[in-house]
């Protein structure tokens, strides 16, 4: 795909059955941490199967076309909403197998988290997404990655429950110095899933962020 080419899709019927993961963006702005976390779910998902929806500059959709199909409109545009499947904390229902089938578009919300939770994904997503399915990934916070490995677990039909997670990680960023991510990881192989490249920035940065 070239980098300057923004990837367009004029047929829903035929996206839909392509693409499993929307990550709809919306941060005001595309910064490192969400950068890296964007990566890592292409990489978790698959670059073919997932595009990154709303991004409105230019500059960020080059950047994110290096390694993702990019739209500057919404999910909404794009897709019947009849396909659409928000994942939101706040949804009533959990997400299980019967609930993705093979034209189902699984939305992320493109949010970093707040510590305490905010309900941002309701506020800026669901919210705009009404007659839509929602489900949660339990009431916990997760990463941007973390949703993305979960729910790609159950739509091969894992049960939630069957999906070990660990609340808040400690990462060393320097001798006596660490930093707690206060959000819920996905554990494989027994170690919390979360981008190399995360780590590296978090020890860069230090405590200074």
């Amino acid at each position: 795909m070239s980098a300057n080419t923004e990837q367009t899709y004029r047929n829903p019927d035929e996206v839909a059955k392509v693409i499993r993961f929307a990550i709809e963006h919306l941060e005001p702005k595309l910064s490192e941490w969400l950068l890296i976390e964007y990566s890592h779910a292409v990489r978790i998902a698959g670059r073919g199967r997932v595009v990154i929806t709303n991004v409105k500059k230019p500059a960020e959709r080059r950047k994110l076309q290096r390694f993702v199909r990019v739209e500057s409109r919404g999910v909404a545009e794009l897709f019947p909403r009849s396909r659409l499947l928000v994942l939101d904390p706040r949804a009533r229902k959990s997400l299980c197998p019967t609930d993705v089938g093979e034209d189902t578009v699984m939305v992320v919300g493109g949010i970093l988290g707040d510590d305490p939770p905010q309900g941002r994904t309701e506020k800026l997503l669901s919210s705009r997404l009404r007659r839509v399915k929602r489900r949660n990934l339990g009431k916990e916070q997760l990463s941007i990655d973390g949703t993305v490995y979960v729910a790609k677990q159950i739509a091969e039909g894992k049960q939630l429950e069957e999906i070990p997670l660990v609340c808040e990680i400690e990462i060393r960023v320097a001798p006596g110095c660490s930093v707690v991510l206060p959000f819920t990881y996905p554990l494989r192989q027994g170690r919390p899933l979360i981008s190399p490249r995360l780590v590296a920035y978090l020890k860069r940065k230090g405590v200074r962020f």
